[in-house]
């Protein structure tokens, strides 16, 4: 079954798809990337997202717009990536995440109340006339877990077999870390920070630290990055959740408020990342990380990242066949084939769930839905990248 997968992440610059072939082989799962693309937002509709997100207020009437004209980007990024190819079976979108409601302030830490999408997936169904599985985190959260982070599943299948302790390592606009079939959180920010930082100051037109340049040149500020680590987020057990309704570009009024060059605040909100990461999987005895995402391209973290767990060995995720830009997009492929077949692809120990759950919701292709039979659910995930799907 081929099977598009979409997502636009914390980071809200564009959507990541990739169409991954899969086949279950006995109880492992085969999966071939024939293509992935990533489709930036126009820069009317990034800055439109960007003014309704927390903390900003917003109205029903833009949340209905957004919700209509993300749900056209994504079926142009669906369109485009499917049009020189061979038509694909189903797709899974995750959407643009708007809001993910999370109680910080209850006896037991952190408590999902809710989470909201937006992107009509009947544009997607519309455009290929094939089923669109979307909606999937918020199942895991009348659970009793947090809906995120979700690409713990696709890492337990994919680390399945690794000798030692491994761990995967997500680097977007938020920090997640798998320690698989054990395990899954949000550590705190990546990339949320330090590309709000960027935006704030005018430091690179680009919107973010290209090459991690300016972290490069900064110099941490020991004092400042000691205030932002108080922050009561980073204390909480897991399994926990956040995003940018608590590390949004407001949080950095403290920090703005008292004179810094712009690159030492972006070299501090980098070791930020790095130290928080660290102390994530300090004591979780990890001897090897496979990391991915935006973050992974940033050499300064990555370097401070080492120097922080000088022990452990950090893999990319490309080497285990999901390229690093494109594993989100794969692991919603994936949600989108569990579920089309009936199964979970959730993980109560990973999410804190009381169970585990399908995930989503299906809207139907131009005919009929006609949903393959139940599977069994695999141990294992092989991933191969095609030639024609190589970035």
């Amino acid at each position: 079954m081929k099977v598009l997968g979409l997502i636009s992440g914390t980071s809200h610059d564009g959507i990541d798809a990739a169409v991954v072939d899969f086949t279950l082989d006995g109880d492992v799962l085969h999966g071939q990337v024939t293509a992935a693309t990533s489709t930036p937002y126009g820069p009317e509709l990034r800055a439109r997202i960007r003014a309704a997100l927390p903390p900003a207020a917003t109205t029903l009437a833009e949340v209905c717009a957004l919700d209509t004209l993300i749900g056209q980007a994504f079926a142009d990024a669906a369109g485009m990536i499917t049009a020189a190819a061979p038509p694909v079976d189903a797709a899974c979108s995750h959407g643009q995440t708007v809001y993910h409601w999370v109680d910080q302030h209850g006896v037991d830490g952190t408590r999902a109340l809710g989470t909201l999408q937006v992107g009509q997936p009947a544009w997607i169904a519309e455009r290929l006339g094939v089923p669109v599985v979307s909606d999937v985190r918020i199942r895991d959260i009348t659970a009793g877990g947090q809906g995120a982070p979700l690409v713990f599943y696709l890492d337990t299948l994919l680390l399945a077999g690794l000798p030692g302790h491994p761990a995967a390592l997500n680097l977007g606009g938020i920090a997640n870390v798998t320690l698989p079939g054990r395990l899954a959180w949000d550590t705190g920010p990546a990339n949320a920070l330090i590309d709000a930082a960027v935006l704030r100051t005018g430091a690179h037109p680009a919107g973010y630290d290209v090459d991690g340049a300016l972290a490069a040149r900064g110099r941490v500020d020991e004092q400042l990055l000691t205030e932002l680590l108080a922050e009561p987020y980073y204390r909480l057990p897991p399994p926990k959740s956040t995003g940018k309704e608590l590390f949004h570009d407001g949080y950095l009024d403290a920090a703005l408020a008292r004179p810094i060059e712009p690159q030492d605040l972006i070299a501090t909100l980098t070791a930020l990342t790095a130290r928080t990461v660290a102390d994530a999987v300090r004591g979780a005895g990890v001897d090897s990380i496979v990391v991915s995402g935006g973050g992974a391209a940033n050499p300064t973290l990555m370097a401070m990242l080492r120097a922080e767990l000088p022990d452990v060995r950090f893999v990319p995720s490309g080497d285990l066949g999901a390229p690093r830009d494109a594993k989100e997009a794969i692991a919603f492929a994936l949600i989108g084939w569990l579920t089309l077949h009936g199964l979970p692809a959730t993980l109560p120990s990973c999410t804190g769930a009381r169970e585990a759950r399908i995930l989503g919701t299906i809207t139907p292709g131009s005919g009929p839905l006609r949903l393959p039979p139940p599977a069994e659910a695999p141990k294992a995930l092989s991933l191969t990248v095609a030639e024609a799907g190589r970035a």
